[in-house]
């Protein structure tokens, strides 16, 4: 008898490994990274290849895993009654339970775990070849037990047939990235590139592009030295050119192209036909998304493009730079004019131009304020407040209060933003005593 009590404590102490074990693969090939285990598959290692096979299956992986796991506990626990039933008699069930329950819970279920998600990749490969046989020799009880619960959602409205993500991989991605972005492992700069890149395919080019009424453009009508002049002012290589009315745009001018035919004329401007080394204007809807433009540009082997809206009136223009400096930020070089459109103010808010883009903005203060019904910080104001500001009134919304400083016929050009956080050192401008403001709660 003393020898089959022995075997029996030995059997619990086996069943309690295995339940550990159910219980860090669980854990360990729940929590592993797709995209890890897909580069450890690329390099050759041949473990990773049965854990990307098993979590591709992850219902049938999960079943299988609480199958055997519940399988070891119920026996071992089963076993242990009978343990100490023999030892203590009736009290034994009571001391089993508790016995059992401190031994579960610290050796088969926090110890593993704990263990597994501390590495989940190393722990995924080095258990993936024994729980593959697992999964297969409880393969078809597992399948039974899929379509019993099958079957029982559906009954209450519940359809997990399909295999789809709620998730977008482009979810997926800028999730992943704002976690690593507050964990430390990414920088602002770095998150805002990796951010960019995947709003490319959300964007619109009138989201970007240079508006019409800050383009530089020539009139072809000008005599060639004084479009030479204008061409050597401009900080811009490529200019777009208009002949009778501004919005008859006729060509692109490049300055290298000028350079060139300056040269083959000997010098002699009267000898160049700007129309004849203009290049055709080329121009693209307002609605064009950035990564369709960005693709368009790569087939065109191109870099300027006029945006037109549906009356195919020119709205302003885009570049590659623009869609560019949407992934890295901006772009500057030595012959860029830096215009002051942010300039920050010591009680912690911003004096910022109207013109200044809500996602420049955002980027360079690591706000959030919304760019889906305006593009620019003015016309975000004028959308809230369902007016043209005076001077000096005072909005309040989205958690920031802005202030109009200076408005030039119907055009807010200037604002100061104070986010309502900040306590400000000094008051904010405000308005005459018999002017009215107005406040607009968002």
């Amino acid at each position: 008898m003393e020898g089959t009590l022995w075997l029996a404590i030995l059997a619990i102490f086996v069943l309690l490994f295995m339940s550990g074990f159910f219980s860090g693969s669980e854990t360990a090939l729940t929590a592993t990274s797709r995209a890890r285990i897909h580069q450890l598959e690329k390099s050759g290692d041949w473990r990773a290849v049965i854990v990307g096979r098993l979590i591709a299956s992850r219902e049938r992986l999960i079943g299988a895993l609480l199958l055997g796991n519940n399988l070891v506990n119920i026996l071992a626990s089963a076993l242990a009654t009978t343990v100490f039933l023999h030892l203590f008699g009736e009290a034994g069930v009571a001391i089993a339970t508790l016995v059992m329950t401190a031994l579960v819970l610290i050796f088969a279920e926090v110890l593993p775990k704990t263990w597994a998600i501390s590495n989940p990749e190393r722990f995924a490969v080095t258990v993936a070849p024994i729980v593959r046989v697992v999964v297969g020799v409880f393969a078809p009880i597992v399948v039974g037990v899929e379509y019993i619960v099958r079957a029982l959602l559906k009954v209450f409205g519940v359809d997990v047939s399909g295999d789809t993500s709620i998730l977008s991989a482009h979810e997926e991605l800028r999730g992943t990235v704002d976690l690593q972005h507050m964990e430390g492992g990414l920088v602002k700069a770095e998150r805002d590139r990796i951010g960019g890149l995947l709003d490319l395919a959300e964007l619109e080019i009138s989201d970007v592009m240079v508006h019409r009424t800050n383009m530089v453009a020539l009139n072809a009508d000008e005599s060639v030295e004084t479009l030479i002049e204008l061409a050597l002012a401009s900080p811009h290589t490529r200019l777009p050119l208009w002949r009778d009315e501004t919005d008859n745009f006729v060509g692109v001018l490049h300055a290298k192209d000028l350079l060139r035919a300056l040269h083959a004329a000997g010098g002699d401007a009267s000898k160049i036909d700007i129309l004849q080394i203009a290049t055709p204007p080329w121009f693209v809807p307002d609605t064009t998304s950035l990564q369709d433009q960005l693709n368009a540009f790569l087939k065109h082997k191109s870099h300027f493009a006029l945006v037109v809206d549906e009356y195919g009136e020119v709205m302003g223009l885009v570049t590659l730079e623009d869609i560019l400096e949407e992934i890295v930020g901006e772009i500057a070089d030595e012959h860029d004019v830096e215009l002051e459109g942010l300039r920050p103010q010591a009680d912690g808010s911003v004096i910022v131009d109207g013109s200044v883009p809500i996602r420049d903005l955002n980027r360079a203060t690591d706000w959030t304020l919304p760019d889906d019904e305006a593009t620019t910080i003015a016309g975000l104001v004028i959308h809230e407040a369902r007016m043209i500001p005076e001077e000096r009134q005072i909005f309040t919304f989205h958690g920031f209060r802005f202030t109009v400083l200076r408005r030039e016929k119907n055009r807010v050009t200037r604002l100061r933003i104070l986010p309502l956080g900040h306590k400000p050192s000094q008051p904010v401008s405000a308005a005459p005593a018999e002017q009215k403001t107005s406040s607009v709660v968002a």
